[in-house]
């Protein structure tokens, strides 16, 4: 599978797998699974396809342990394939915006060759979910105009991004509209209230426990906080039972190792006393 950019701007991948839609064809190009890239078992709730001038672009609404989603892949006439991952909030707020730029688009003139943007961007925005952004950008080249969304991920993580033609943005706005009327745009997962932060001081430190919520599920912080110092911890909430057991065996073994050094020493003084 090879890297190509196409002179929209946006990256592709060569898409040679075939997915079998719920009538029984074959599609090309829009390979998949029942695993996502983690090895998390994945269930495909809904598709919909649409054909904007010679791109087809697939709406694949997903869910796994950690809650709903939508996939959108974008596969070009010769097959190069390109794709993001929204949540189902992100994809509410992706929608909105998709009006905005619309609409932006609908006022914009005739194109001119003479009045391009030096990077080629008439209009963008920014949409942050968690560790991702997603940045779009209403760009013109020579071909056209069109939205390019690129989405990456904080910390160093890979950067995808496809690009939709200024002329469907109304028809990918409908498209996602109709699979959130459906599904609604709550991501899944724990909906009730987190317990409190909680924090202990021992000597000249302080320790800060902390339950937070992310498009992976639950987590807790521990932060180790002294002066001029500061560091942290993050332990998945599926593990919580797994640390417990470890603390409680150390805290039963070093009783049980104080407890034999006590004794070990009181008889050692009762020996010298006689």
């Amino acid at each position: 599978m090879s890297d190509k950019e196409s002179s929209d701007g946006s990256r592709h991948e060569e898409a040679n797998g075939r997915r079998r839609g719920s009538d029984g064809s074959e599609r090309e190009g829009h390979g998949g699974g029942d695993r996502d890239r983690a090895g998390n078992n994945e269930q495909e709730l809904a598709t919909k396809m649409l054909q904007i001038q010679s791109k087809r672009f697939y709406l694949d609404v997903k869910q796994n342990r950690r809650g709903k989603f939508i996939k959108v892949a974008e596969i070009s006439a010769d097959g190069r394939r390109a794709q993001i991952y929204l949540a189902l909030s992100t994809a509410a707020e992706f929608r909105d915006q998709l009006s905005n730029f619309s609409d932006f688009y609908a006022n914009l003139g005739p194109p001119n060759a003479d009045n391009i943007p030096e990077d080629g961007k008439l209009k963008s925005e920014m949409i942050v979910k968690d560790n991702r952004r997603y940045y779009l950008d209403l760009k013109e080249n020579s071909r056209g105009r069109f939205l390019r969304v690129s989405q990456t991920i904080s910390r160093g993580g890979p950067r995808s991004q496809i690009a939709v033609p200024a002329q469907g943005l109304i028809e990918f706005r409908d498209g996602l509209t109709d699979l959130l009327e459906e599904f609604g745009c709550e991501d899944g997962g724990f909906q009730g209230e987190l317990p409190e932060g909680r924090h202990c001081r021992v000597e000249n430190k302080n320790f800060y426990f902390d339950i937070g919520q992310n498009n992976r599920g639950i987590y807790m912080r521990v932060s180790e906080v002294k002066t001029n110092f500061r560091t942290a911890i993050t332990i998945p909430e599926k593990s919580w039972v797994k640390f417990r057991d470890i603390f409680d065996d150390y805290v039963d073994k070093m009783k049980e190792a104080l407890e034999e050094e006590k004794t070990t020493k009181d008889e050692g003084e009762v020996a010298v006393k006689k």
